[in-house]
């Protein structure tokens, strides 16, 4: 188990670093956590978050932009509405991601992300 717990790390550390008013896509996060492949981990990881932590869960997004929750429940209203404080606009439970996704520069990858 100490493998994955160190691959949770890893994932928390790079949703930590996506900035406000941006988002990014559980594969994403899997590639730049050196995970490739492992979109529903990073899904887990985030369940798996301690409220004390403060992590911006909300910023991951599906592939195509949409929320992580079904329309209208309660997880999919807190997390438009968290995006939407942040400037991230949200229509029909989606996000535009030529307008919103996070595309780090070589010096964030470098200098961020530290595993």
């Amino acid at each position: 188990m100490q493998v994955a717990s160190e691959k949770i790390k890893r994932i928390w550390q790079t949703v930590a670093v996506i900035p406000k008013g941006k988002v990014a896509s559980y594969g994403q996060i899997a590639d730049l956590a050196g995970l490739p492949g492992r979109a529903r981990l990073v899904g887990k990881a985030l369940g798996m978050t301690p409220k004390e932590m403060k992590l911006p869960w909300y910023r991951v997004l599906r592939s195509s932009g949409q929320l992580a929750f079904t329309k209208a429940s309660p997880s999919a209203e807190k997390q438009k509405k968290l995006l939407q404080a942040e400037g991230v606009v949200v229509l029909n439970n989606r996000v535009k991601l030529t307008q919103h996704a996070w595309q780090p520069s070589l010096d964030e990858i470098l200098l961020k992300l530290k595993f």
